[in-house]
């Protein structure tokens, strides 16, 4: 399994204040699904950070994301460790396959791939 990238989620009911406020530290928006907006470092485009409001199709909000190249093969590795799922593996329509994933200090971690 390959980590791709890992991107800090922020919950927030103000997606076009926190765009702007983040803006002002030099970030850009690369992504926007409305709910979701991916903003990235113009210099350096993996320095990025997820700005989430409600959730398209999970009930909690993931605290961060882990991008990886095989999401079946790590959701098979955590379930067979008795680790939380907290949001099913599933196909979502923008294009990425998931899961969310509860760590050992509570925090909800989005596994995603590209499909």
């Amino acid at each position: 399994m390959t980590i791709r990238r890992v991107v800090p989620d922020i919950h927030t009911d103000d997606l076009d204040g926190s765009g702007r406020f983040y803006g002002l530290l030099g970030f850009v928006e690369v992504m926007n699904l409305g709910w979701v907006r991916t903003l990235a470092s113009p210099s350096n485009p993996t320095a990025q950070l997820t700005l989430m409001g409600p959730d398209a199709t999970a009930a909690v909000h993931p605290d961060m994301s882990v991008e990886v190249d095989d999401v079946d093969a790590v959701y098979a590795s955590v379930v067979e460790a008795g680790a939380e799922i907290v949001h099913p593996l599933q196909d979502e329509e923008w294009g990425v396959r998931r899961f969310f994933v509860r760590d050992p200090n509570g925090r909800v971690i989005n596994v995603v791939s590209h499909q």
